[in-house]
């Protein structure tokens, strides 16, 4: 970690965990969005959607979705920066998308623990569809400001759920604040003097 990220991590105060606080200052409780590559380490489905030049990634948390762009366009080399960057894909062979994204903005945590990321970040994925049920997923972030080398997440596979559906689940401020204070708050533990 760069002394850059160094601070903000300490600045940071999960709601959840070891570091947990009261009144954590994770972007998620506050119903920001959650971004990207956080995403893709939430338990809940997502689906791809295939369409001509792209490929629609779609997740049940938030109802966010992003555009991997597969016309063979670059990445653009000064993007406006959001929460799930700008993504362009390419078919490596028949069953692997390789996928990199920049221009994201630096809002979002890379975890629940508060590691930041800067608006530098670079990610590269690799979906391997390995059967017809399941999709091998590598992924590596670059974030020359925040970290001293690049971050590799560990090896995940993602299955296929038949009769799964994608439910509405958007964040509700008035609802998280209820839930902060009748679970979360009491159950985080107090910092010793």
């Amino acid at each position: 970690m760069t002394p850059w990220a160094k601070t903000r991590f300490d600045a940071q105060k999960p709601g959840y965990g070891v570091r947990g606080a009261p009144g954590g200052n994770d972007p998620i409780l506050q119903c920001d969005p959650i971004g990207f590559p956080r995403v893709m380490l939430m338990p809940t489905p997502m689906e791809f959607e295939q369409a001509p030049g792209r490929v629609l990634q779609f997740w049940e948390r938030e109802h966010e979705w992003r555009p991997i762009w597969t016309d063979g366009r670059a990445l653009p080399e000064d993007a406006d920066p959001t929460w799930y960057g700008y993504a362009t894909g390419k078919w490596e062979d028949d069953y692997t998308l390789v996928v990199q994204s920049s221009g994201f903005n630096d809002k979002t945590w890379l975890g629940p623990t508060g590691y930041p990321h800067s608006d530098q970040m670079r990610v590269i994925e690799r979906y391997h569809r390995a059967d017809y049920d399941t999709i091998e997923y590598d992924m590596t972030v670059n974030d020359p400001t925040a970290y001293t080398k690049p971050l590799v997440a560990p090896h995940r596979i993602l299955k296929l759920k038949p009769g799964e559906e994608i439910s509405e689940q958007p964040c509700v401020w008035s609802q998280e604040q209820e839930f902060a204070q009748r679970i979360r708050n009491p159950a985080t533990p107090k910092p010793s003097k």
